[in-house]
């Protein structure tokens, strides 16, 4: 009978602990809108877990891609409304609550992604994303290189004024606009999904993008001319919301930044590596891919679009630029 009695009252110690640990453990969603097999999702799923590890199981969280929890920004919203803790989002977001922090997309303010990196890790980033958290109370907490956005085109491209009048499609984000309309494309706002379909039948003539993205969306097969303008040096942060950042620990807070970071540094590595084959994986299929005169388009830029009807400050752009 004591026998039977140890084992019903272990039994029950174990359910109880269980029990505890279950509700120890806090329930995370981290949404973002890009595919499984990309290193957004892969590194994030690895972070996931081992946020997991060094907090001894305290927290679980689950990873949810490819629009699963809306597009860009309905998961933006989500940070505000709580129905989502943790994103990977564009710095065109996090402008409209801080317009400068955009003042990163302005073109040729990188020189690649060596100088991005360096900028994550200076005085005018921590300001910046300072002046985000005080704007929206969420927190960024790491930075990952997306890729240098280039142009594909129906025709070969060699300086800026080659592009004046080419119908081109970009996304329709005021700092995207800036090299396109500087050099006198006509511009066109049409959906992601439906490019390859508007590049085909010739309703554009031309659009950008980072290269593994001309790649995953066979831009290269309906437009046969590559041009490495490399015009904006793309980027794509890591964003906590207030209410999950207000109430982690110190410790925690420094458990989720250097894991994030760790992820956002591992990310960077593959979508480099990716990059640097496909220039000459693209050649090897018989795509034109050439190296354009950059001074030229920069200048143009400078000259014909002012940043400061953008919200950012010049500034901002001259401490970017000066980052070793």
């Amino acid at each position: 009978m004591k026998l039977k009695l140890t084992t019903i009252l272990g039994a029950t110690a174990a359910v109880l602990v269980s029990a505890f640990a279950a509700q120890a453990q806090t329930a995370l969603k981290w949404a973002h809108v890009y595919e499984t097999s990309e290193p957004f999702h892969t590194e994030s799923v690895w972070a996931a877990q081992e946020i997991g590890k060094r907090t001894n199981g305290r927290y679980k969280i689950d990873v949810f891609p490819a629009s699963q929890l809306g597009k860009e920004a309905d998961i933006n919203q989500g940070l505000k409304l709580g129905t989502v803790d943790i994103i990977i989002s564009g710095s065109s977001f996090a402008a409209r609550e801080y317009p400068p922090i955009g003042v990163t997309y302005y073109p040729y303010i990188f020189r690649d992604a060596s100088h991005l990196i360096a900028y994550t890790k200076s005085d005018v980033f921590k300001r910046l994303a300072k002046g985000y958290e005080d704007a929206s109370g969420n927190h960024i907490a790491a930075v990952t290189y997306y890729g240098t956005r280039h142009t594909t085109a129906n025709k070969p491209i060699a300086k800026c004024a080659d592009l004046k009048g080419v119908k081109m499609r970009v996304p329709d984000v005021p700092a995207y606009l800036a090299m396109p309309r500087a050099c006198g494309a006509n511009t066109t706002p049409i959906a992601f999904a439906e490019v390859y379909l508007a590049l085909q039948n010739g309703t554009v003539e031309a659009q950008e993008n980072p290269l593994t993205t001309i790649e995953a969306k066979k831009f290269y097969e309906v437009q046969k001319n590559i041009i490495l303008s490399g015009h904006i040096v793309d980027h794509l942060n890591t964003v906590i919301s207030k209410s999950l950042w207000s109430k982690l620990s110190d410790e925690d807070k420094k458990i989720f930044g250097d894991v994030m970071a760790e992820a956002a540094e591992r990310g960077t590595k593959l979508i480099e590596k990716r990059e640097n084959e496909l220039v000459a994986q693209f050649k090897s299929q018989g795509i034109n891919v050439t190296e354009v005169d950059k001074a030229d388009f920069e200048k143009n830029v400078v000259e014909k679009v002012k940043m400061e009807d953008f919200g950012y400050k010049k500034a901002d752009w001259e401490a970017i630029r000066a980052i070793k």
